[in-house]
């Protein structure tokens, strides 16, 4: 049985790729804090300011506001240093210096081998990380934060192309975010009535597609919308999109890469909802003698995975979603 641990001080972070709710999240990890008599930090630019020790004072106050914007106030950033020894040392030491007793991470993979890394080096060093990426590759949590937004900016923006495609009889390859991970394309693909989906964890069949075109286009179909995630294996929206052209000539073809817009925007209510709920719950953690474990979403219900289980597994695509998109794409 965990021990209650003797926690004073604790410092927040956003790491990697940024995610709509990570300022959610900062807000419940700070107001849950205060409540309980805590101190927080905010440290920016993540485990490179960690380094360069980048350290704010949080208050309740300081996070007024906050829950509905895109992005993090805590900024964030790749950090290359934290990956070495001399990186790990240098940010124990301004941890040990600032009297730091605990961190809360949020990001994805990367962001949770850099923290398991810093505390088996430092387990003095508490630490637990909640999943904040819009991949929603994550293992041990249904939804990551950020994730539900993604898919909305997806399908809205793919909804406008639609009506263009229709208006001009185009055929659309819409590239979304997803270099190792399908979800995002998956479900925005079905979302949108796409007529496929090309995504990293199935083999992309291109003959098969040129022979779904050329029967939709028997049928005097010259139009429709396939979305591509950029991992696809004949990468991405562009190449596969070049293929086409090449064997089916008298289809028209757009690409529109939708990039980093499917990172930014409002989040979600149901993100919104999420990062509150992982950031109330790191905080418990932390008091309650856990460290290592990133906070996650299972049926509906909190759960703490190590962070070993989350870094070296990944979050499944589900077989029932590829056959409904295959279904109903014929």
């Amino acid at each position: 049985m965990k021990q209650p641990s003797l926690i004073r001080k604790i410092g927040v972070l956003t790491s990697g790729g940024d995610a709509p709710g990570m300022n959610a999240a900062i807000r419940a990890v700070v107001r849950t804090a205060v409540s309980e008599k805590l101190s927080v930090i905010g440290i920016s630019h993540g485990y490179k300011g960690l380094i360069n020790k980048e350290f704010t004072p949080m208050f309740g106050y300081s996070v007024a506001d906050i829950i509905h914007r895109g992005g993090t106030i805590l900024k964030t950033s790749r950090c290359p240093e934290f990956k070495t020894g001399e990186g790990i040392e240098a940010a124990y030491q301004n941890l040990s210096d600032e009297g730091i007793d605990a961190l809360v991470v949020i990001g994805g993979d990367g962001t949770f081998r850099g923290a398991s890394a810093l505390q088996e080096k430092h387990p003095d060093i508490k630490v637990v990380g909640l999943p904040g990426t819009i991949d929603n590759d994550l293992y041990g949590t249904d939804f990551t934060i950020g994730y539900d937004t993604a898919i909305n900016t997806v399908v809205e923006a793919v909804d406008k192309i639609r009506d263009t495609a229709g208006s001009h009889g185009t055929l659309f390859f819409v590239e979304v975010m997803g270099r190792d991970a399908g979800f995002i394309a998956l479900n925005s693909g079905i979302a949108t009535g796409a007529e496929d989906i090309l995504i990293p964890e199935t083999r992309t069949d291109i003959d098969s597609l040129i022979a779904k075109l050329e029967y939709d286009q028997r049928k005097q179909k010259t139009w429709g919308i396939i979305i591509v995630a950029e991992g696809d294996e004949l990468g991405g929206a562009t190449q596969v999109a070049g293929m086409v052209k090449e064997r089916l000539p008298s289809y028209e073809t757009r690409v529109t890469i939708l990039g980093h817009i499917q990172r930014g925007g409002a989040p979600s209510c149901a993100d919104r909802v999420l990062a509150s709920r992982l950031g109330f719950d790191g905080v418990k953690a932390l008091l309650e003698g856990e460290s290592g474990v990133m906070i996650g979403l299972i049926n509906d219900k909190i759960v703490r995975v190590p962070f070993e289980k989350a870094t070296k597994k990944h979050q499944q695509i589900d077989p029932g979603l590829l056959e409904v998109a295959r279904v109903l794409s014929l």
